[in-house]
């Protein structure tokens, strides 16, 4: 999406990263080199934690951030969990400066699904449909359960220009797709591909996922 930004707009975009609940926007930023964004370490303190067992994980590992202000006096806050996966960069910048880096979010910790055993997040999944071309950035991710099987399905909306009434041309679109997820996830993905707008809009926050094994 950045790239496309970036050759549209003829200019270089710029990651900026922030929650509310800590300041806003200009927690880090990227600098010119962009190659993760460098943390206000003279305002917050952060640590990367495994999810799960709350215990910090290895230098350079994967894992929820969490931040402590030093600086906020109205809302102080220690050790809090942003439930962003990360993970944190210690070597010196390109640029000079000797901040940590944080990678670009890789997804979050409480958007995580659990298919047959294997992580999935929704990230995963609209990374890759973003690198194609003949698909709109709305899609539906469908978990149930056969018997004892977890199944994820995928719905996928096609732009109008690609959904063609050729059968062959909607086919090997859906197996590109397809092929991709399972490289990616590591697991099967049922595609669905649906004609634009045919995905319900909401207002907010997107519905990314519909888990029937819960209902």
């Amino acid at each position: 999406m950045r790239k496309e930004i970036e050759r549209k707009l003829k200019l270089r975009a710029i990651d900026i990263y922030g929650l509310s609940e800590i300041v806003g926007p200009g927690v880090s930023c990227e600098c010119e080199y962009q190659q993760g964004m460098h943390v206000h370490e003279d305002h917050f303190v952060p640590e990367i934690i495994d999810p799960v067992t709350l215990e910090p994980v290895a230098e350079g590992e994967v894992g929820e951030l969490v931040f402590s202000t030093i600086t906020k006096e109205g809302i102080p806050l220690l050790r809090y969990r942003t439930r962003d996966l990360t993970r944190l960069i210690y070597d010196k910048c390109s640029c000079g400066r000797t901040l940590v880096r944080m990678e670009k979010c890789k997804g979050r910790s409480d958007d995580m699904l659990i298919i047959r055993g294997v992580n999935v997040f929704p990230s995963q999944i609209e990374t890759v449909l973003l690198e194609m071309s003949e698909t709109e950035p709305h899609y539906l991710l469908i978990v149930e359960r056969e018997n004892t099987l977890d199944t994820l399905s995928l719905m996928v909306e096609v732009q109008e220009q690609f959904f063609s009434d050729e059968v062959r041309v909607l086919q090997d679109l859906r197996k590109r797709i397809t092929h991709k997820l399972e490289s990616t996830l590591g697991l099967t993905v049922d595609v669905k591909l649906v004609e634009p707008k045919t995905i319900e809009r909401t207002a907010g926050k997107a519905k990314r996922v519909i888990d029937k094994r819960n209902i």
